[in-house]
C-alpha cells in the first residue's frame, strides 16, 4: 500500500543556517505514520539490513531506505570475515578483528545497528562533537568525542582501534570536513578497506558549503578521484595527487546522495593476450 511521507529531515544542521528551497524536498515518515512503513518493509525487505534496521529495538537510528541495500551490497564481503576466521592474506582486518569507525553518533542507534549486523567480534568506534553522545557508550560500541576535522584526534581514535577496515562519514555533512577526514583516514585504510561517505545531497546545498557544481564539495571532490583514478592515461595538470589515488582507488560506486570508494593496491593496468589468431 501507497504511505504518506511527512515531516522534513535536518541531519545536523548548523544552527546558523536558515532552511532553503531544497531542504525543504528532504522528508522523513512521521512518527505517527512510522509503524505502518516498518511492517510493510520488515515484509517487504529485499537484503538482511534492511530486516535488522527495521525490527531494531534499541536506541534512534535515522538511515534513508534506499541506503540499507547499498551498505549491504558492499558490506556482504567484510561481513563474512566479521563473522569468520579472518585470513590476513586478505589485507583486511589483519588481526582478526574487523574495525569499523562511524563519524556521526546523534542518537547511538546506528552503532547498535552495525553491532547486530557484523556481529560481537568487530571493533566498532564512533565519533562526534556533541559530548552527550559519550553515554551511549556500551560493550562493542566505543564512542569518543571530537571533531572529525581535527586531525590530531582523528591519528588518536585510530590508534586506539589498532587500525581501520570500514569508515562510514555520516557527521556533520559540512563540505570541508567531510573533505579534511578522507584525506586523513583514506590513506590509513587497509588494502582493500572501503570508505563511505553519506548524506550528500547537502553537497548541493549553500548551507553546508556546497552548491551545484560547488568546488570543494565531495561530490565535486569524487569527480576529481575519477580522473586521478585514470592518470594512467593521461599527463595531470593539476597539482600532485598527494593521496597517489590512481594506485590506491580500485573503484568508485555512486548512488544517490551516497559514495562508496575502495581502497586497494592498483599497479599499472595491463593486457595479455591469450587463444590463437583469428586473421
Amino acid at each position: 500500500m501507497a504511505l504518506p511521507i511527512l515531516n522534513r529531515f535536518f541531519s545536523r544542521k548548523p544552527i546558523s543556517v536558515e532552511v532553503t528551497k531544497q531542504e525543504e524536498s528532504m522528508l522523513v515518515v512521521s512518527d505517527k505514520d512510522a509503524p505502518a512503513y516498518i511492517v510493510q518493509n520488515i515484509d517487504q525487505a529485499s537484503n538482511e539490513l534492511e530486516k535488522i534496521y527495521y525490527s531494531h529495538q534499541g536506541r534512534r537510528i535515522l538511515k534513508w531506505h534506499h541506503y540499507l541495500a547499498i551498505y549491504d551490497r558492499h558490506f556482504q564481503p567484510y561481513k563474512t570475515l566479521a563473522l569468520d576466521t579472518v585470513n590476513s592474506s586478505t589485507g583486511i582486518a589483519p588481526a582478526g578483528q574487523l574495525r569499523i569507525l562511524e563519524i556521526g553518533v546523534q542518537n547511538g542507534g546506528s552503532l547498535q545497528l552495525w553491532r547486530r549486523y557484523f556481529g560481537d567480534k568487530a571493533v566498532i568506534f564512533g565519533i562526534d562533537i556533541d559530548p552527550r553522545c559519550k553515554e551511549f557508550e556500551e560493550d562493542g560500541c566505543q564512542i569518543r568525542i571530537g571533531d572529525q576535522s581535527d586531525l590530531f584526534f582523528l591519528r588518536s581514535v585510530i590508534a586506539e582501534m589498532g587500525g581501520i577496515d570500514i569508515v562510514i562519514d555520516d557527521g556533520s555533512h559540512i563540505a570541508s570536513h567531510q573533505l579534511a577526514s578522507f584525506k586523513f583516514l583514506f590513506p590509513l585504510l587497509t588494502h582493500k578497506g572501503i570508505y563511505i561517505c553519506e548524506d550528500l545531497h547537502t553537497s548541493y546545498w549553500d548551507g553546508w558549503e556546497g552548491g551545484y557544481k560547488r568546488a570543494g564539495t565531495f561530490i565535486e571532490f569524487t569527480k576529481d578521484i575519477i580522473d586521478h583514478m585514470h592518470e594512467w592515461y593521461f599527463q595531470n595538470q593539476e597539482p600532485a595527487d598527494d593521496l597517489n589515488l590512481k594506485k590506491s582507488v580500485l573503484g568508485v560506486s555512486i548512488y544517490d546522495s551516497v559514495v562508496v570508494i575502495e581502497k586497494g593496491n592498483k599497479e599499472r593496468p595491463y593486457a595479455v593476450h591469450v587463444g590463437h589468431n583469428s586473421f
